[in-house]
């Protein structure tokens, strides 16, 4: 299966790309600049992804997706978690799982707490105020993992789709074992798209909500080694929505 590089970030301002074309990919080194932590640094907090809780929701009966959850503000340059609160989205936006709440485990308090990650998400509220205008945003983050255990594992079971907020930001967290699990960007009002494999650990795609439409194709085994050996396949990743008036509900 042929992968597509992703258009990674080169000199032109990550403000100017995003509001010229919805979108922008950023190299782990934007990541790294943002925590302050090494890239070693950063690839130690995947232990994080190791012990995700099965999602109860899934509604085409699959057992392929574990995610945590949490919410937070970010505002004058602070984050601060707020209380934990369901995922909601309506049928608008998620034909398969809109129109009820979903309360997730939470985000382990020591990633929810940790330092780097508060900061990765006030930079990341900082690239919505340059893009949109300076106001406090609406976090939800969500640790997901995608496995193959079942031979297929479905990152966007709802097929393309927009979340329903302002900006999303999805960074790869790790990927093993696994072939697949293509990102797809396309306009939001137009057939045009492109297409790409996420595999930099910590590489990470900014949206601008309203304007693009995006999914990744399923991921399956890569078929390397002899059938059953090891554990099943993955792809983690970290989504961050930011929402600029107030989180989506009911």
């Amino acid at each position: 299966m042929r992968e597509f590089a992703p258009p990674l970030l080169a000199s032109r301002s990550i403000t100017d790309v995003v509001r010229d074309g919805g979108f922008v990919v950023l190299p782990s080194e934007w990541a790294v600049r943002a925590t302050g932590l090494s890239n070693r640094e950063l690839g130690a907090l995947g232990a994080e992804w190791r012990e995700l809780p099965a999602d109860p929701y899934l509604r085409d009966g699959g057992h392929y997706r574990r995610r945590r959850h949490a919410a937070f503000v970010v505002e004058d340059g602070r984050c601060r978690q707020v209380p934990h609160r369901p995922h909601f989205q309506s049928l608008e936006y998620n034909a398969l799982h809109g129109g009820m709440e979903r309360w997730f485990e939470p985000v382990r308090p020591e990633l929810a707490s940790s330092p780097a990650l508060l900061r990765l998400f006030v930079s990341l509220g900082e690239l919505c105020s340059s893009v949109a205008g300076a106001r406090p945003w609406f976090v939800e983050a969500h640790q997901f993992r995608i496995d193959t255990h079942d031979g297929i594992g479905r990152p966007t079971p709802e097929g393309a789709h927009r979340d329903g907020v302002d900006f999303v930001a999805i960074a790869l967290v790790d990927r093993a074992r696994i072939k697949g699990g293509e990102t797809r960007v396309f306009e939001a009002d137009t057939p045009h798209g492109i297409r790409f494999t996420m595999t930099e650990p910590w590489s990470l795609l900014f949206l601008d909500d309203a304007r693009v439409i995006h999914e990744s194709t399923p991921i399956q085994p890569d078929g390397v080694g002899p059938p059953g050996a090891g554990s099943p396949g993955h792809r983690d990743t970290l989504v961050i929505t930011f929402r600029r008036d107030g989180f989506q509900a009911p």
